[in-house]
């Protein structure tokens, strides 16, 4: 299995804004990384306006760069509320925890 591991992710701030940059890049959302909010919604009303195909290349995005497994419906609902919470599953997951 790929190890995904990096010592710079220890750092829960740098965790965080690799995340915004990976929502900008993959979604090709028009704002920068520093616009979105930690607890900005990504779905839903005030939110980013993100739809499903988007959560879809969320889920493929979060698998190939950190491992994380988003495996149904539910922990989707639960892990993709908004940057926050992603980068919680994926300290998680780096942490060995997930």
């Amino acid at each position: 299995m790929a190890e995904f591991f990096n010592p710079i992710m220890d750092d829960a701030t740098a965790l965080n804004e690799r995340i915004k940059s990976m929502l900008v890049e993959h979604l090709m959302l028009q704002l920068t990384p520093r616009d979105i909010a930690d607890d900005q919604p990504l779905f839903g009303p005030g939110s980013l306006g993100l739809d499903s195909v988007d959560a879809l290349q969320l889920v493929v995005a979060l698998d190939k760069n950190f491992g994380l497994k988003i495996p149904d419906p539910a922990t989707a609902r639960e892990v993709l509320k908004n940057v926050g919470t992603i980068t919680a599953a994926v300290h998680q997951k780096l942490a060995g925890t997930a």
